[in-house]
């Protein structure tokens, strides 16, 4: 019995050994070099092997037939072979590197990020609201950033060469109709929005999204928080007036509330203007906003509402008038937007939303009198598919209405009413390919048509980002860009149509522990630009389509948090060169907004021992043209560089009681913004003018700001 049995065995053996087949090869990246410790397995098997030094793998396998020979490595995609087990030898596998989306490149042209979970970051939220002169106001942060240019009597932004109407404000993703708060000439304007109710801020200075659309130059979103950390409550007594903040948490839903009032008449008596304005009634505004947050478990819903009544009587020193020139203003404004987002689980995500925003001005010049008002809503929806790390598809469309109507009364019983009302659907397609970690693109398309205008756009938009190192790359983009003409010329009706830009912008970006260097160039050419023949647009103005230009530049950006201990810096240059014939424009010139060059420079210091953080900021424009009637030429001569010097100081009482202090402009400089000439010459024949200034050369701020919270550590630094 044992000789049988012991030649069974034998054969048993001989024959399993026959059976096995040896699985071999060569694994190499995409330059062919070899890659050692991939695993290298048949799938449902534990036969298998890891690559050597040189990236070769052999084992065995008594497998047959049809099989999946996979192979994978930590920063590789998995690789798949299938076929019939004998063609798994001697094989070359070439393994694609993965996409990381923490190291890998990203598309930065054009774009500024403001967030603390962005990669791409410049500023931080706590840096919007703590740079001296900005006094919380997250639009004058921005002013300190390359391709901004300084205007002090308006407050907005002036972007890259373009006006303050060719930016546009988005609230999680929903247009804001009015978002900055109304004022007189000459008196610079504020953001409608606390800051503290914003995670993050992306600032496109040009090349944006295809998402996104009527807007020449630039575009500002701001997006909400998702989920509050506490609950908490917020006091702030100031010199100017007071807020009241709070936010209730109930499980995934959640409510945060913040009120304000602002009344300058107590500053006015103190510090008044200069000899140029009378405040009858200086400004006063009651604002409020809320956003209530209900998280599921695949869904995101967010309400946002904010309201404002600002209420000014003003009266201003005109040189074609013997006495001041009397404005006033009442102005209200409601608005609401409301996102809805779901995740589904086969990485499609479903975003929609609806903005509804109402504003109404009254307002009296002289004796004469503009009832003004504007009803606008956004409605959009929109589609994602995330179908690898490599390539995922962005789609949706979205509606525009605007109904605006103005009446104008004079004082002998003249009236005239201008009104329209406009219709523009939107849809746009947009795919981000990630073709390894060094190079990425993003083309998109967008499709408009106005009912207004009767006219319909296309806009490509490309950008491109090659990173050829760990801390640097570069970046390119380019788009066309349509914006529909200004209230103040569409309330006119007359046969026009959109105006256009296109964007070149080429971008260089390094960061490296605590420091980011930044240069971007880009060339802007306009078309289409609305032009007139009157000092003014009026009913029978003649427009066209006829306006052109052109904005070119370089803009750069250095900020370093680390070199110094307890030090934070920055430091944006622009320069600027730009013309453009438009308006009521005799040639193509350099408008008053554009100064060729734009210096800003940003510290903060923390001082342990004081528990103070101090900082001051200091921006440089160079002279900006203006029109003087006694030379032949047209806009020709420029006005003294612009400077300011600002500092600020927060102290901590204890850690949740802040008293803070600042001051705009604390040297005093005398910056002139323009000129206004006389209508007509005087006796010896020469335009008479007098110069355009601000309202007061220096601007004091103290403030009391008293925080409340669970764990007793929070404060409003990141709120000054």
């Amino acid at each position: 019995m044992k000789k049988p049995t012991l030649l069974v065995l034998i054969l048993l053996n001989l024959s399993i050994t026959m059976a096995q087949t040896t699985v071999s090869g060569v694994v190499t990246d995409a330059k062919n070099n070899p890659i050692a410790g991939a695993n290298v397995y048949l799938e449902g098997t534990y036969d298998g092997a890891s690559t050597t030094e040189n990236g070769t793998f052999s084992f065995e396998t008594t497998e047959t037939g049809m099989q999946t020979l996979i192979i994978s490595m930590l920063s590789y995609d998995p690789h798949y072979e299938v076929g019939d087990i004998s063609y798994f030898k001697d094989i070359r596998i070439s393994l694609v590197e993965s996409i990381n989306a923490l190291t890998g490149v990203t598309l930065t042209a054009g774009t500024f990020e403001a967030g603390d979970n962005s990669k791409v970051s410049v500023l931080k939220p706590l840096d919007i609201v703590t740079t001296a002169g900005a006094a919380g106001d997250f639009v004058a942060a921005l002013q300190t950033l390359p391709g901004t240019t300084s205007v002090s009597e308006d407050g907005r932004l002036f972007v890259r060469g373009g006006e303050a109407g060719e930016t546009q404000v988005f609230i999680d993703g929903l247009r804001v109709f009015q978002p900055f708060n109304a004022t007189a000439n000459n008196i610079p304007t504020r953001g409608r929005f606390s800051p503290f109710l914003f995670k993050g801020i992306t600032f496109s200075t040009g090349g944006y999204s295809a998402e996104y659309g009527q807007a020449l130059s630039s575009v500002l979103l701001l997006n909400t928080t998702d989920v509050p950390d506490q609950e908490k409550t917020d006091i702030s007594v100031m010199s100017v007036g007071g807020g009241l903040g709070h936010t209730e948490i109930w499980g995934d839903q959640s409510l945060s509330i913040n009120t304000s009032y602002i009344n300058l008449a107590p500053y006015e008596s103190l510090i008044p203007s200069n000899q140029g304005v009378r405040w009858n009634s200086p400004y006063e505004s009651i604002a409020g906003e809320a956003v209530f947050r209900s998280k599921g478990a695949k869904s995101m819903f967010k309400l946002y509402t904010g309201f404002n009544h600002a209420d000014l009587d003003i009266a201003q020193e005109d040189i074609n008038f013997d006495d001041f020139v009397r404005f006033q203003l009442k102005n209200n404004n409601l608005y609401f937007n409301a996102s809805y987002k779901y995740f589904f689980e086969n990485d499609w995500t479903l975003i929609s939303g609806a903005a509804i925003s109402s504003d109404s001005n009254t307002i009296g010049i002289q004796n004469d009198g503009i009832e003004a008002s504007e009803t606008a809503s956004h409605f959009k929806f929109k589609l994602r598919k995330n179908f690898s790390s490599r390539f995922n598809l962005n789609f949706g469309s979205e509606l525009f209405l605007t109904d605006y109507d103005e009446t104008f009364s004079a004082q002998d019983g003249f009236e005239f009413n201008s009104n329209y009302q406009d219709q523009l659907w939107a849809s746009f397609l947009e795919t981000d390919i990630f073709l390894s970690n060094q190079f990425a693109m993003k083309l998109g398309v967008r499709g408009e048509h106005s009912t207004l205008l009767n006219d319909f756009t296309v806009s490509p938009r490309i950008s491109l980002a090659y990173k050829p190192g760990d801390k640097g790359q570069f970046s390119l983009a380019y788009g066309d860009f349509y914006q529909n003409p200004l209230a103040e010329v569409a309330k006119f009706r007359q046969a026009i149509q959109s105006e256009k830009t296109t964007h070149y912008i080429l971008n260089y970006q390094h960061v490296d522990d605590g420091k980011t260097f930044r240069a971007e160039t880009y060339y802007k050419n306009y078309d289409d630009l609305i032009k007139y023949d009157s000092e003014l647009p009026r009913f029978d103005s003649n427009f066209t389509n006829t306006g052109n230009g052109y904005a070119a530049g370089l803009d750069v950006f250095w900020r370093d948090n680390k070199s110094i201990k307890s030090l934070d810096y920055w430091v944006s240059y622009s320069y600027l060169n730009t013309e453009r014939d438009y308006r009521n424009f005799s040639e193509r010139a350099t408008p008053n907004f554009a100064p060729k060059h734009n210096l800003s420079i940003v510290t903060k210091y923390w001082v342990n021992k004081l528990r103070s953080q101090v900082g001051f900021s200091y921006s440089y424009g160079s002279g900006r043209p203006y029109d003087n009637p006694n030379t032949d030429a047209f806009l020709a001569e420029k006005t003294k560089s612009f400077n300011n010097l600002s500092v600020n100081w927060a102290y901590l009482i204890d850690q949740q009681k802040i008293l803070y202090f600042s001051v705009n402009n604390v040297l005093g400089f005398n910056n002139i913004n323009n000129y206004q000439y006389a209508d007509a010459p005087n006796v010896n024949g020469v335009f008479d003018r007098r110069a355009i200034t601000p309202a007061a050369d220096s601007f004091f701020f103290v403030g009391f700001f008293w925080t409340i919270s669970n764990d007793g550590k929070s404060n409003q630094l990141d709120n000054l």
